[in-house]
């Protein structure tokens, strides 16, 4: 017996429910890739000092938060210090009953609170003590470093997850000046980029295959058609119809220049019924519109071109990773075809829906094709390999055609230091020598964690940080830095660009306010959910944000 009703569909789960904006934004295969993830945070290297001044690290508490919140799979926090009363003020993840207790528990016990599902431990030991176990770092998937920490420290760390292919971010905040650095891997490939949706539309109109040719052909007889219907034919269909008619009065040639592709959009345009009683032909003007970014021959992006020109695209081995695989069968693809493989997405049109609908399977049914012709490609590579464990899932090569005109190989730098090579400082300088820079705040923490070092290592007393013969004579080892190999590189303009920076950091006496620190968290987390994901497109390397003036800019450092 059949139900006499239908069943209730199945609405989302308590999970979908939970995290819906987020899975708009990065999809279920972004949000498994959050939930597989566990984040190090490295918020000082042990207390100093009789108030445990500067070492607040309140930047790297408010991204983890940030993190715990779209649901990160776990996080350690590593932080010998202890709740102090300056503590209190400034890091909202502390309460008046965590004080002279260890901050890396507390803090760790009130970020759990946020979600349930996010798993969370900390750590009292000093970082460069855990870097001797060597299975400590290869735990996680993305190092945060918040706080000034030891020169020494931050070398072994960033080296140790540089050898282990761990992005680190490395962050700080001190009174209106916050800075944060982005290290990747020498080669991080990404495939979601996110583009913008209309630069991801292909319609091959000038190259249609053949299923799209011929539905092109059955409306070869438009002036027979109803008011009604001639204002709903798809301006897909309007193109390739008029495109059949320019190329038999012009030689069999498409439209190839600006000149040309005018006197298309005229004939196009003069086409439409003026006398349309439904209020116009909104498909019409809609191919005129699109006559200029649609009528274009494929041309491969230089970006794709270097991919698929990189070594390891083109000298795979049984180690390469899943992209590389993938990347290899698409430049076979594109090396048969002249193009690549079909996203099979189509714009919005005025269309009726079934006309709508049976386009858009031509589009999603030719995508399918190609997608099946790569996912060959890569089985043949992965048996000529031969000792591949795993095979390439299906998915990620689905995923890959559907990207592949906007895939990313982002190459990796360091965490910069002024203490690099010569085309660093070169780098420095160039900025530098622009009034509007915002590189002397960069220069100025860079004293800063000289200062906050030295004290460290007790080289230093803790008044250091308000003694301004300190603060002078390190203005003066950075700038002799600057000019090692060049004596009249930085003027006295950029020297006191950089004094103005430093009287800042010395004003709050390496302390974080708030409010500046919980905004660059946002702006941190916001790269650290990138680099976990792999979607969109990171940090590259550097970002400087300017809270007096409220701005931020970005440098390749």
């Amino acid at each position: 017996m059949t139900e006499a009703f239908p069943r209730a569909l199945v609405g989302p789960s308590s999970k979908e429910r939970r995290y819906d904006r987020q899975l708009r934004l990065w999809a279920a295969s972004g949000q498994q890739s959050l939930e597989d993830s566990r984040v190090l945070l490295v918020n000082s290297d042990g207390s100093w000092g009789k108030q445990n001044t500067g070492v607040s690290g309140v930047v790297g508490v408010e991204t983890l938060k940030n993190l715990v919140l779209p649901g990160i799979g776990g996080f350690t926090i590593v932080d010998p210090a202890v709740v102090t009363e300056p503590d209190l003020g400034v890091n909202f993840f502390l309460e008046e009953a965590s004080l002279g207790k260890s901050r890396a528990e507390e803090t760790c016990r009130l970020l759990r609170e946020l979600n349930p599902d996010v798993e969370g431990t900390f750590q009292t030991k000093p970082i460069a003590e855990l870097l001797r176990d060597p299975e400590f770092l290869p735990q996680h998937k993305l190092i945060l470093v918040s706080g000034p920490v030891k020169r020494s420290s931050l070398v072994a760390l960033r080296k140790s997850a540089k050898s282990l292919g761990i992005p680190v971010l490395y962050a700080r905040s001190v009174g209106f000046y916050s800075i944060f650095s982005l290290q990747l891997a020498d080669v991080f490939p990404i495939v979601e980029t996110h583009p913008d949706p209309e630069s991801t539309q292909d319609l091959r109109l000038l190259n249609p295959w053949p299923e799209l040719a011929a539905v092109g052909a059955s409306i070869s007889n438009l002036e027979s058609l109803d008011d009604h219907q001639h204002g709903h034919v798809p301006y897909i269909l309007l193109l390739l119809h008029y495109l059949e008619q320019w190329k038999e009065a012009h030689d069999g040639n498409v439209p190839s220049n600006y000149k040309e592709k005018s006197e298309f959009r005229e004939m196009v345009r003069s086409s439409a019924r003026t006398s349309n009683p439904e209020g116009g032909e909104e498909n019409y003007d809609e191919a005129v519109a699109a006559v200029l970014k649609s009528l274009n021959p494929f041309s491969l992006r230089s970006s794709i071109r270097e991919i698929f020109e990189m070594e390891e695209c083109t000298r795979l081995n049984s180690g390469s990773a899943d992209f590389w695989v993938i990347a290899a069968a698409v430049r076979e693809f594109y090396q048969r075809h002249n193009v690549l493989p079909l996203p099979g997405s189509l714009p919005d049109m005025k269309a009726q829906s079934a006309d709508y609908v049976s386009l858009q399977n031509i589009y999603k049914s030719k995508a399918r094709k190609d997608i099946e012709e790569v996912t060959e490609i890569v089985r043949r590579i992965e048996v000529q390999l031969g000792t591949r464990v795993v095979e390439v899932a299906d998915k990620d090569i689905e995923v890959f055609c559907k990207n592949a005109a906007h895939i990313k190989v982002i190459r990796g730098r360091d965490i910069p230091q002024v203490a690099g090579d010569a085309h660093s400082l070169k780098t420095l300088r160039n900025h530098l020598s622009n009034d509007e820079s915002s590189i002397p705040i960069f220069l100025a923490f860079e004293i800063l964690d000289d200062i906050v070092t030295d004290i460290q290592d007790g080289k230093r007393p803790e008044a250091a940080l308000d003694d301004e013969t300190v603060w002078e004579s390190g203005i003066e080892r950075m700038v002799g830095a600057l000019t090692s190999d060049d004596p009249s590189a930085v003027d006295d303009d950029a020297r006191e660009r950089i004094r103005k920076a430093a009287r800042e950091l010395r004003r709050t006496q390496g302390g974080e306010l708030h409010n500046i620190s919980a905004l660059t968290g946002g702006l941190v987390a916001q790269e650290a959910l990138k680099v976990i994901t792999r979607q969109y497109g990171p940090l590259d390397n550097t970002c400087i944000f300017d809270g007096v003036r409220s701005g931020s800019e970005m440098y390749k450092l």
